[in-house]
């Protein structure tokens, strides 16, 4: 079977009519179930999954936050895991594609009957507890890896980590990616307050892996106040970047000749070396091969991230959003050939920092091309151009209704040798490669 994972045990009877038949439209219906699309609290998703016996899983659970890094993480844990033979629940957010991207098992996305079912499951047991579209997806992620019978649930949190859905879930070991400034209007306008927020995720005893090589002093704190043993990039383990190669190392340990995890994408090796931490930690009951490590490793691919599209206009696909990952970005965009002009394709949500992104992305544009993101919290491509001439950048700007018609337009404006950059929001790369499908 290929497509989609099928689960092994536990189909859903059916005791009455399914609210719903289509994934459509019960993910129609739960955008406007609960009053506000987000609303961080524990307290209602944690008694829906208490009254369906999921509080306690018998696999393990891997939760990993962070303002950037958790998806690349996430995935890489899964491959390398998956490569050693383990049965993995993998659960991200938000999609590009597909809702069903969200939770995969074996590596594959769950079908939308199972996710149907599973919804019918949650829609019973909450009774009159109102929960968020993202609290939905959260438990129906748990509640197919339980009917799924997996040894391992990778968890991304979504927003934070002491109050996102995620963390209703005692997590047996738990990453802590790099911390930088997002989400401002919930977690703070600190790394120290943001820092507080993901070490949320952190429990008593349980051991901890933080790949940002200079946490916020929070983070150490709250582990000290825990009792949570907590291992820290560059000071107790390392990694150096040798050509093609990379190489990681502990007081006891060392792995060489470890491959790239991505071409054109330096930041991955710092991702990288928390999943060799993690791995590390969780080696006597889950225990990996050095092949099994370099053939996940290798085999990792994840969309929207330094996607290169190649042709006679190359395309370039990454869902930079904030300070840290717009650096990221051009430094990656800097070490990739052009012979042309770098053409900008850009849309973003009102929560972010657009004059900072827009200033910083200056340096490698030529031409701007923005676009309205027509959702609640999506910008409207006139405000994008307002920042845009407020910092005094006035050159080849176009606006747009959506990527399409961007898209179009470049097509006949791009020469060869000219590459098109899209970014700006998840939901801006999901639209082009939509369009490039």
């Amino acid at each position: 079977m290929s497509g989609s994972s099928k689960l092994v045990r536990g189909q859903h009877q059916n005791q009455g009519k399914l609210r719903f038949n289509r994934l459509e439209q019960w993910l129609n219906w739960q955008e406007s179930l609960h009053f506000t699309a987000i609303e961080l609290g524990l307290e209602r998703c944690r008694r829906v999954a208490n009254n369906m016996g999921m509080l306690k899983p018998a696999h393990t659970v891997i939760s990993v936050a962070g303002t950037n890094g958790k998806g690349s993480s996430v995935n890489m844990l899964d491959a390398i895991l998956r490569q050693a033979g383990y049965r993995v629940g993998r659960y991200t957010s938000p999609h590009l594609l597909k809702y069903n991207e969200r939770i995969c098992i074996d590596g594959l996305p769950v079908s939308d009957d199972d996710l149907c079912e599973s919804f019918d499951r949650i829609d019973r047991a909450r009774g009159d507890i109102s929960l968020t579209y993202f609290e939905f997806g959260t438990l129906a992620a748990l509640d197919l890896f339980r009917q799924a019978q997996i040894d391992i649930a990778i968890l991304e949190v979504g927003l934070g980590g002491r109050l996102d859905a995620v963390n209703i879930l005692d997590a047996d070991i738990a990453l802590i990616c790099s911390i930088d400034l997002d989400h401002q209007q919930w977690l703070g306008d600190s790394r120290e307050s943001i820092g507080r927020e993901k070490a949320g995720i952190l429990r008593n005893k349980a051991p901890a892996i933080c790949s940002d090589p200079n946490p916020p002093q929070t983070i150490l704190d709250c582990a000290e106040a825990l009792g949570t043993p907590i291992y820290i990039a560059s000071h107790d383990f390392h990694y150096n970047s040798e050509g093609q190669y990379w190489s990681w190392l502990t007081d006891s340990n060392k792995l060489t000749e470890l491959p790239r995890p991505m071409q054109y994408c330096d930041f991955q090796l710092q991702n990288a070396a928390g999943v060799m931490m993690v791995l590390e930690k969780i080696k006597q009951q889950y225990p990996v091969s050095i092949d099994h490590i370099r053939q996940g490793l290798s085999s990792f691919r994840l969309s929207g991230r330094m996607q290169l599209i190649p042709g006679e206009v190359q395309k370039i696909l990454d869902v930079a959003h904030n300070r840290q990952s717009v650096q990221a970005l051009i430094n990656n965009l800097k070490s990739i050939p052009c012979q042309g002009k770098t053409h900008l394709l850009v849309g973003m949500l009102k929560d972010k920092d657009h004059k900072y992104f827009l200033q910083e992305l200056n340096e490698i544009a030529d031409s701007w091309n923005i676009i309205s993101i027509k959702q609640e919290r999506g910008c409207e491509a006139q405000y994008l151009v307002n920042s845009l001439n407020e910092l005094n950048i006035i050159n080849e700007v176009y606006a747009f209704d959506c990527v399409s018609d961007a898209l179009s337009d470049l097509h006949e404006r791009a020469l060869a040798g000219d590459r098109i950059v899209i970014t700006g929001s998840f939901l801006t790369v999901g639209a082009a490669l939509r369009e490039m499908k």
